[in-house]
């Protein structure tokens, strides 16, 4: 085996099966098993496994988690393991997306409507330029990878070097930094900005949070100086930079032409198509869409919705698919991918990427009929399933729970059942749905706070899983009134208050969780030592046998761990769930005694990803709260008072930055009163 160019740092050794599972998965690969899964109990070190595979095959590897909570988590835990190396988080960039629709029967046309987290931005630019420039990478990514992303070829082509001594104008770069879609400012520098002070030119690269001042001097660049734009401090003089295309959608002059007329061909024939069958009003429709949208390009090279002219910006034939995430990884020149793919959670991450495809397509085949988008637009798609299979190299799928379809397909399935710590799957009982009485029994809610108090009591933490948002939201508040400290957590909360309000939990500054399917997979909370499942009867897909064994994994991480089952009958679904923990206790309780090991609690560093993926203003609204807590504390309608008179009086004077800062603490302070009251 070649020396790895991935150097794991970890403070234990494999233990227990991840030994067996390492080797077994590091030959797969090795054999050139197209597939393979790790069938891993909830802490077991399914993560710490992967990252000794990953290290032993030695490539660029992309793991793939089913939503973006997820994903932050194992982000962090490989970050932990190769902190000398290129770890990335690649997710969608949008705190919200309401993507572009048409609804015929009530004649609606609903705008594509976006907003996007620029810090993500810059992450997902950080990745496909670590891709492009290193070998050393781990990409931790969202389904959001088999979205269209722009030719890497073309973004790596725009790669401006500067360097000490190179003749430039300073006009020269300031159209280079233009062409290469960086925006001019005035103020201060965001990633992918930059500003002319004379003849020194600041620009902040895409993918990073530090500037770099450069100064033009008879007709050359004399310096260049790297800076902290916070404290000004100066970091660096390095003799040259590489700055990447502020976009990932970028094509060329020559391209660009020959997009263009394609388009307007395109255009030509459609147009005659919808007058042929009498369709006035969507020829009139997407002629000025498109005629506009041509103009944009034709001018700046760029339009909002670009995306749906891939096709034509890429020269792909129809049909072809747009270039992914994937294509920024490494390939062996016969173009077989050069590169491991994991897929966590897999049971539920493959159907997710198997129905992305027909979802995207229904949508954009009714703005094609009606008018608003060019056929062409279809091209604009996530990769079909077989297509995104193509275009993966080996593939490690890693459950508690794989589906059929891993079973199926998998060359070996290692399973991985011991946990290092020698902790065991938790005491699983069954409670009843109904109160018997206020005396005998209170029913599942009143069993579960009863439960709850004691548990915190103890110094434990608690979940408790519901059917529904509301019921999640009234559970949370209902137990707030009892005093326990409780909050919920659904997918309508957005990813970065997620991933603050699990950081809170862990650091004990409330006791009880309330949520509904998020989570269910693949959150590591080695705190909770208690978990109610409520209406664990009511057979579905969130009472499953999967959903159960996943659910009560989540108090497999506690020495202390247990959980309760709250239901009037045994469902098919229930017995699995009980049967398959009850094997699981079995062997672990047998392995322990045979080893002598006493179970302990897995010690787990909290980490705070938040901190990666806050803007710079969020962080100054929360810097600011911070300041304000013990005036707050007194008196928080006076605070509330003097912020907005100072908002006031920062509009007054045009200090347009500050006074969006002010608005957001006051709206954050309002909604703390409100808490505070409730």
């Amino acid at each position: 085996m070649q020396k790895s160019i991935f150097h794991i740092e970890s403070d234990w050794a494999p233990a227990g099966d991840q030994p067996e599972a390492i080797s077994a998965l590091t030959r797969g690969v090795e054999s050139g098993a197209p597939f393979q899964t790790l069938l891993g109990v909830t802490g077991s070190g399914k993560t710490f496994t992967m990252a000794n595979v990953i290290a032993n095959i030695g490539k660029p590897t992309l793991v793939i988690a089913h939503n973006k909570t997820l994903a932050a988590q194992l982000a962090q835990e490989y970050q932990t393991f190769f902190p000398d190396h290129a770890v990335h988080y690649f997710v969608s960039y949008y705190d919200f997306y309401q993507p572009e629709a048409y609804l015929p029967v009530t004649d609606t046309y609903i705008e594509k409507d976006a907003q996007i987290n620029e810090e993500i931005d810059r992450l997902r630019h950080a990745s496909t330029q670590a891709l492009l420039t290193r070998r050393d990478t781990i990409i931790v990514a969202s389904v959001s990878c088999i979205y269209g992303l722009g030719s890497p070829a073309e973004y790596e082509k725009k790669n401006l070097r500067l360097s000490v001594g190179t003749p430039m104008t300073r006009t020269e770069l300031l159209h280079t930094l233009v062409s290469i879609f960086f925006e001019r400012t005035n103020a201060d520098l965001t990633s992918g900005s930059f500003r002319s002070l004379g003849n020194r030119v600041e620009v902040m690269p895409i993918s990073e949070k530090y500037m770099y001042s450069i100064d033009i001097l008879a007709g050359k660049i004399g310096r260049i100086v790297k800076i902290d734009p916070v404290t000004q401090k100066i970091l660096d003089e390095p003799q040259d930079i590489f700055l990447f295309p502020a976009k990932h959608f970028i094509t060329n002059e020559s391209e660009k032409t020959r997009a263009l007329i394609n388009i307007r061909a395109e255009l030509g024939l459609r147009l005659a198509e919808l007058e042929k069958e009498g369709k006035l009003l969507e020829v009139e429709r997407l002629k000025r869409r498109t005629t506009y949208d041509l103009a944009m390009i034709e001018e700046i090279g760029y339009c909002s919705g670009i995306e749906n002219y891939s096709r034509h910006l890429s020269g792909k034939l129809p049909g072809e698919p747009a270039e992914t995430l994937l294509s920024y990884f490494p390939h062996l020149p016969d173009g077989t991918p050069d590169f491991l793919t994991v897929i966590d959670e897999s049971h539920v991450t493959l159907p997710q990427l198997r129905g992305m495809y027909a979802g995207d397509r229904s949508r954009k085949q009714t703005l094609v009929e009606f008018g608003f988008r060019l056929p062409s637009a279809l091209d604009n798609r996530p990769l079909r399933f077989e297509e995104f299979l193509e275009r993966v190299g080996p593939v490690v799928f890693t459950s508690a729970t794989p589906a059929d379809y891993e079973r199926e397909v998998s060359a070996r399935i290692v399973e991985q059942v011991i946990r290092p710590t020698g902790l065991l799957d938790p005491v699983v009982e069954v409670r009843g749905v109904r109160a018997v009485s206020e005396t005998a029994y209170p029913g599942q809610v009143g069993d579960f706070i009863a439960e709850t108090e004691a548990e915190v009591g103890k110094g434990g933490r608690v979940i408790a899983t519901t059917l529904t948002k509301k019921m999640a939201e009234d559970l949370a508040v209902y137990l707030k009134e009892r005093g326990i400290k409780s909050e919920y957590l659904h997918s309508d909360i957005k990813t970065i208050d997620r991933i603050r309000i699990l950081t809170s939990f862990r650091r004990g500054e409330f006791d009880c969780l309330v949520g509904v399917n998020l989570l269910r997979e693949g959150l590591d909370l080695p705190e909770v030592s208690f978990i109610g499942i409520l209406d664990a009867d009511k057979e579905g897909f969130l009472r499953s046998e999967t959903s159960l064994i996943q659910i009560i994994g989540r108090a497999a991480r506690n020495a202390d761990g247990r959980v309760t089952l709250y239901a009037d009958r045994i469902t098919n679904s229930m017995k699995y769930a009980l049967d398959e923990t009850d094997r699981r206790r079995k062997i672990q309780t047998e392995y322990n005694v045979l080893h002598g090991i006493t179970p302990e609690t897995i010690k787990k560093t909290i980490h705070d990803i938040t901190e990666h993926l806050e803007s710079e203003h969020e962080k100054a609204v929360r810097a600011n709260l911070s300041l304000d807590e013990q005036i707050f504390a007194k008196d928080p309608a006076k605070l509330i008072r003097l912020k907005e008179k100072e908002m006031k009086q920062a509009v007054k004077a045009l200090d347009f930055e500050t006074a969006a800062l002010l608005r957001d603490e006051i709206r954050a302070l309002e909604a703390k009163r409100a808490q505070k009251g409730a």
